[in-house]
């Protein structure tokens, strides 16, 4: 039976004691099993969220945008010259370099948009029921923080730049999670080829949603006021 001053979750004993050995030990696995859950989707080094995270919540979005017809946007991005910062400052250096960059990534989005540790130097940002558009608008200010961003390291300091490449899951598409990422990755080698520091996406003109939204919502695509 419930008592008035219990909350919702609450463990309690079957019999009514107010001490319970047992008790005890189920709220300790139950903790142990919040930790765990936890450090199954989150990295370890930056605290964003891991790969196993991201294919999981891409994929929900990408399900939704289907249902709802609200597009979900994608945006990876990739530190540039990484390896030269590993070589020239040491891994320690380098590792603390991806922290301060998940920092600011996490600080500049939304609580309903998702960072993830992609892998390596390599993070993506999902804006769930967000036009490309205004993803790209983001992430191409995000990029510029990343540039300005003096990281500092027992010699000195030194900067890096971020390449992007951004896209969009739109009602009509017909990828699959793997081609979805594969494309937006193929804008960001697009951008690495392009001399870096950039981010490209796909033509909003190539969107074949027109027929699908709202006058509001076609502009938002097209960037129109």
């Amino acid at each position: 039976m419930k008592k008035n001053n219990e909350e919702p979750g609450d463990i309690v004993c079957p019999v009514g004691e107010t001490s319970c050995t047992w008790l005890d030990e189920v709220q300790r696995l139950r903790n142990q099993i919040e930790v765990l859950s936890e450090l199954v989707s989150t990295d370890a080094l930056t605290g964003l969220f891991n790969f196993r995270h991201f294919k999981t919540v891409l994929q929900a979005e990408m399900d939704r945008s289907k249902r709802s017809g609200i597009p979900t946007s994608l945006v990876l991005v990739d530190i540039d010259h990484f390896k030269a910062v590993n070589d020239n400052y040491g891994h320690e250096v380098g590792n603390q370099a991806l922290v301060y960059i998940a920092e600011i990534l996490r600080s500049e989005v939304r609580t309903t948009d998702i960072v993830c540790r992609y892998g390596g130097e390599e993070f993506a940002m999902i804006f769930p029921e967000t036009h490309l558009n205004l993803a790209v608008k983001v992430a191409d200010r995000i990029r510029e923080m990343i540039s300005n961003f003096q990281i500092p390291y027992e010699g000195g300091e030194f900067a890096v730049t971020a390449s992007m490449g951004a896209s969009v899951y739109i009602k009509t598409s017909i990828l699959d999670l793997e081609g979805f990422v594969d494309s937006v990755d193929k804008f960001l080698y697009e951008a690495k080829e392009s001399g870096r520091n950039c981010i490209c996406h796909v033509d909003y003109a190539n969107l074949r949603t027109l027929s699908e939204v709202s006058t509001d919502e076609r502009s938002m695509l097209f960037g129109k006021e």
